[in-house]
């Protein structure tokens, strides 16, 4: 139900879908997550696309609300966690030339 769920919510005009992004627990605060996410964003700017993912962690939405994601909508399913479907609009001013 909850896969379903979010299915139905996925956003249907064009965008970076980013599926997964893990750092292991031991490593993060170090810049890891910034290291893998910075570049993709930075892409994202450039070509002027719109990203969007998807969470089931709280502790990430500040994470990704530092890279300019907002929450679109928050899911629940009675038995499974919450989902946060996030969205971040494309900046090219955030590009260094």
């Amino acid at each position: 139900k909850l896969l379903s769920a979010v299915e139905d919510e996925h956003p249907s005009e064009p965008h970076w879908y980013l599926a997964l992004l893990g750092v292991d627990p031991s490593l993060q605060g170090h810049g890891f997550g910034r290291a893998l996410l910075q570049p993709v964003l930075t892409k994202c700017d450039t070509e002027i696309e719109p990203a969007y993912l998807e969470t089931q962690k709280p502790e990430n939405l500040p994470f990704y609300e530092r890279f300019g994601f907002r929450v679109l909508k928050e899911i629940s399913v009675p038995g499974s966690p919450p989902v946060w479907l996030m969205w971040r609009d494309p900046d090219p001013t955030r590009v260094e030339h």
